[in-house]
């Protein structure tokens, strides 16, 4: 089946932008990034900066565009049975544009990835196409908010998230 994800959640002010690698069958039925109930994504969000999951979604996206965060998946679509990163089919991977997206946040300068898979793919399908003018970008891999990911407790996790917030 072929997903297409959301468009960004950002403002011109972004200094972070934090990438999945594209949305899972939960939030792509609701239409709103990390709508699974178990995915950790909003209750970190939530620590670091009032954006609890118990909030309305456009009330969590503003308290993130306030905060000078962007949010984004490194695809733009893809074919994918399911929710996991490792069904995604590689010869579907069509990527955002994220050289027009860079030139339009020109104050981006840190771009957290949410997970391994996230941060692979960016490396392998968007950092070529990439200009020079983006060679200087900071690059953090975090772990995974997935409930697949469950080998790190959420306190751990908070710990290395919090690199979202002293990282601005």
């Amino acid at each position: 089946m072929r997903h297409a994800g959301f468009r960004p959640v950002s403002s011109d002010r972004a200094v972070v932008l934090i990438l999945g690698s594209l949305p899972g069958r939960k939030s792509l039925e609701v239409g709103e990034y990390y709508a699974h109930p178990q995915n950790a994504f909003w209750m970190l969000m939530g620590e670091l900066f009032g954006a609890n999951p118990e909030l309305p979604y456009a009330r969590r996206k503003r308290i993130l565009t306030r905060n000078r965060i962007a949010l984004w998946d490194v695809l733009a679509a893809a074919q994918r049975r399911g929710s996991l990163d490792s069904s995604i089919v590689a010869s579907s991977m069509v990527p955002n544009n994220f050289r027009k997206f860079l030139r339009s946040h020109c104050s981006v300068r840190l771009i957290c990835f949410n997970g391994r898979k996230a941060a692979d793919l960016y490396r392998r399908k968007v950092v070529p196409e990439l200009a020079g003018e983006f060679r200087d970008m900071r690059y953090k891999t975090l772990p995974s908010t997935s409930p697949a990911h469950a080998a790190m407790s959420f306190d751990q996790k908070l710990k290395r998230w919090s690199l979202v917030r002293t990282g601005i």
